[in-house]
């Protein structure tokens, strides 16, 4: 009588019979957890400041809007829109906001142009870049309210320092705090003060992440330094180009602080020349109105048009910068695609 022998393991695992389930350890549960759950844990922070500090005021603001709320009186009736259309009904609305668009142009484009065009000089080989650099940053460290207070003298009507510079020249007074284009231009001038160094900065950094074989390639190809700089740079940056407009757009759209010091008085002109829809909203929630509600439909409305124009502004951006970044346009597919269909 033979004796059968157990079967090997091999032949047990072959035939399909079941595995017992493999044990996961405590430790190795908790790495994995880490590793899904640590990521979130780090971002978490913002995102809970950002939801105390900006979004909770945002629908705040919204539900404010909707309600006749004084500032003394406090909340009262729901009335719906009628908050809105007061304040598209009120003249020195639209005022305020042909203004803050005419500062912003003034402020906002030669900001961007002017700085781009600084750091690409500072990218250079320079002696002494750190000195440059930190005196491109040091008008941005000074105290807003510090810049329009010396803005405000330099500018002044009668006894201003710019217009002693003028008078040298036989050029006649400004009224720098009377006509509406001199304020624009008064105050436009301390923003890109402030801001042109800001974005200089942050243009260098990009520019310096720039590979230099690219640069090489173009010096072999025979390219100048503005060749090199519209074929090589600007393409490569399109990206920080992008994220300064925008920022650029949001807070030159928001402007307060400059025109709020620009007159001692600080009710944007005598005219409300340089009131800005910012200002105008300060005086509309705590100046002579004293509506709150009224107040927080401006802001509604102000956050509205920030947002609109600022993803205009973005399509636009990014359809100039790219077009410059060796993607062939339309009208070149055309034609290739033409010379291709003759070839054959």
């Amino acid at each position: 009588m033979s004796v059968q022998s157990p079967p090997a393991p091999e032949r047990v695992a072959q035939s399909g019979a079941p595995r017992p389930p493999r044990r996961v350890g405590f430790s190795q549960k908790l790495s994995r957890w880490d590793v899904k759950v640590s990521p979130y844990l780090y971002i978490s922070p913002f995102f809970i400041v950002f939801a105390i500090t900006g979004l909770f005021p945002l629908i705040y603001t919204a539900y404010v809007s909707v309600y006749d709320w004084a500032l003394l009186g406090g909340q009262g009736e729901f009335i719906g829109f009628q908050n809105y259309t007061d304040v598209f009904g009120q003249p020195m609305f639209w005022r305020s906001l042909r203004n803050t668009f005419s500062i912003f142009l003034l402020s906002s484009v030669p900001q961007v142009l002017v700085a781009i065009v600084l750091a690409a000089l500072l990218d250079q080989n320079l002696r002494a870049k750190t000195f440059w650099r930190m005196g491109v940053l040091l008008p941005y460290v000074v105290a807003p309210v510090a810049v329009g207070l010396i803005f405000g003298r330099m500018f002044a009507d009668q006894s201003g320092l710019v217009n002693s510079a003028l008078g040298v020249f036989g050029i006649d007074p400004v009224r720098w705090h009377v006509d509406v284009l001199a304020s624009h231009v008064a105050i436009a001038s301390m923003v890109n003060f402030r801001w042109t160094g800001y974005n200089t900065l942050i243009f260098l950094a990009a520019m310096q992440a720039v590979p230099r074989e690219l640069y090489e390639a173009a010096i072999i190809d025979g390219a100048g330094r503005v060749r090199q700089f519209f074929s090589v740079t600007v393409p490569q940056i399109r990206a920080t180009i992008i994220f300064v407009v925008l920022t650029s757009t949001i807070g030159g759209l928001q402007i307060f602080d400059e025109p709020r010091v620009f007159d001692p008085a600080g009710r944007g002109g005598g005219s409300q020349q340089w009131m800005t829809t910012t200002l105008y909203l300060y005086d509309v929630g705590w100046g002579t109105q004293r509506d709150l509600g009224r107040a927080a439909a401006v802001a509604w409305i102000l956050f509205i048009i920030v947002v609109l124009i600022g993803l205009v502004n973005f399509a636009v951006t990014n359809r100039i910068s790219t077009s410059g970044g060796g993607q062939p346009s339309r009208r070149q597919r055309r034609a290739a695609a033409r010379s291709s269909r003759r070839s054959a």
